[in-house]
């Protein structure tokens, strides 16, 4: 094992609901015109903590860009199971506020627009609750950052997570990667 800080993991397989999806060599996974995009095998009992890092460009539509954890294949999808909370500031206004719902909530997605995020997934594989902080930005109105924090309140072990769109369909590269103990 590296001795780096952080160790890029390449998937064990994907799935995905659009044009194309494909794990590079390197392990980063590249998708084109997605609507869900699932990564599986990226959790294990080699890192307590995960950090994933992905830029996309929104081809279509205007809604969130949600996250659900996911086990042998499978998401979970427990009602009222994921709990965000919210910091937004855009052009000359600040926004705060809970969300809960069966989906976790990264960041929002408008039409036309680039963005990113970085994404710490705390404790996925322990058989415990998982905990997330995301900070997305995008060139939505000048300037778009969100800060947000998540809980996934199921003690349950996961190996992976999918992305998903309640509407239109986005492009870009992610990666995951572990952080040492």
């Amino acid at each position: 094992m590296s001795k780096n800080g952080l160790i890029l993991l390449t998937p064990t397989s994907i799935d995905h609901t659009g044009t194309s999806a494909s794990i590079s060599a390197n392990g980063s996974v590249s998708f084109t015109a997605c609507t869900v995009l699932s990564l599986n095998g990226v959790f294990s009992a080699d890192y307590d903590n995960y950090m994933v890092v992905c830029r996309f460009t929104n081809n279509t539509g205007t809604s969130t860009l949600n996250y659900r954890m996911r086990v042998s294949g499978a998401d979970n999808s427990t009602a009222n199971s994921y709990v965000t909370q919210e910091l937004v500031a855009n052009a000359t206004t600040v926004l705060g506020g809970p969300y809960t719902a069966n989906v976790g909530y990264l960041t929002p997605s408008y039409a036309t627009q680039r963005a990113g995020f970085v994404w710490d997934v705390y404790g996925p594989f322990l058989a415990q609750p998982t905990a997330t902080r995301t900070v997305s930005a995008s060139d939505f109105s000048s300037a778009y950052i969100l800060d947000s924090a998540s809980t996934h309140n199921q003690s349950t072990s996961y190996d992976g997570f999918t992305l998903n769109r309640s509407a239109g369909d986005v492009s870009g590269r992610i990666a995951v990667y572990g952080m040492r103990k």
